[in-house]
């Protein structure tokens, strides 16, 4: 059984080095600027360029909203916008649940 424990096990308590307080704290850091890099700066740089394309919408614009419908803006609300996707119907659509502004005359005839 003596394969079992490793040699590092049998060395005297006291004789190891300790490693630095600086040297204990770099992998976290590390890893905080890691998940900022790749998590948080990429995810507030999509909500920004989101909250600019929601302000900038406007009646006429052509979009597509998160749940899938295609449309014509036809009024604009402070929370809310009326969305026409088909002639003659309409749909409240809240501003935040748009997906992307489409090029105009991308959609044919409603």
């Amino acid at each position: 059984m003596d394969w079992l424990i490793s040699s590092a096990m049998a060395q005297q308590a006291g004789s190891a080095a300790q490693p630095s307080l600086m040297a204990q704290l770099f992998p976290l850091v590390a890893l905080i600027v890691l998940f900022y890099f790749m998590l948080i700066r990429p995810q507030m740089k999509r909500n920004k360029e989101h909250k600019s394309m929601v302000s900038g919408i406007s009646k006429g614009d052509e979009v597509v909203t998160s749940g899938g419908l295609a449309g014509r803006v036809t009024a604009v609300g402070e929370v809310y916008m009326t969305v026409e996707i088909a002639e003659g119907t309409e749909v409240k659509v809240q501003k935040a649940a748009l997906a992307q502004v489409l090029p105009k005359g991308s959609l044919k005839q409603l």
